[in-house]
């Protein structure tokens, strides 16, 4: 197998279960079959870091604007660093930006772009369960494995 398509398939995988895992803990639908655009307006991923941390995130713009999903996700952004998360570990704002129609912008640009969402979601999931107060649904770290280039050693 090359190892495009094994990046392929370990970002499917990864998609696959940081969906479930937002469900589950916001109990929330995604509303879309695609990732980004299901995030873009940072309302899921705010409703996501208030039941991580109650109360965290104090107003969520539910307003269906370009402007509004800009300011969910820098505020969701700016709450993470409150949790912990480093820079390194934040994607961009941009990231979760419709890019499709740019002519100049490749697949793999979107590809990586969502990596980087993906990350988050990972890192952020890892400081719940690292929480003691935390007792809801578990990311499975496993799915990450190949995204992040990981061989992680799980102890029973």
């Amino acid at each position: 197998m090359e190892w495009r398509e094994q990046s392929t398939l370990s970002c499917e995988e990864a998609f696959t279960e940081a969906q479930r895992w937002v469900e589950e803990v916001t109990r929330k639908r995604f509303g879309s079959s695609n990732f980004r655009s299901a995030l873009e307006n940072g309302v899921l991923l705010c409703d996501l870091l208030n039941k991580l941390k109650p109360g965290i995130i104090k107003r969520v713009n539910r307003l269906s604007t370009p402007i509004a999903g800009l300011d969910n996700v820098n505020v969701f952004l700016k709450a993470c660093g409150k949790l912990g998360l480093n820079d390194a570990q934040l994607f961009h704002p941009g990231d979760l930006q419709d890019v499709s129609t740019r002519v100049t912008v490749r697949r793999e640009e979107t590809t990586r772009r969502l990596k980087n969402v993906l990350i988050t979601i990972y890192w952020l999931g890892r400081k719940a369960q690292a929480d003691s107060s935390y007792s809801g649904p578990q990311l499975n770290f496993k799915a990450f494995e190949g995204l992040l280039g990981l061989n992680i050693v799980w102890k029973v």
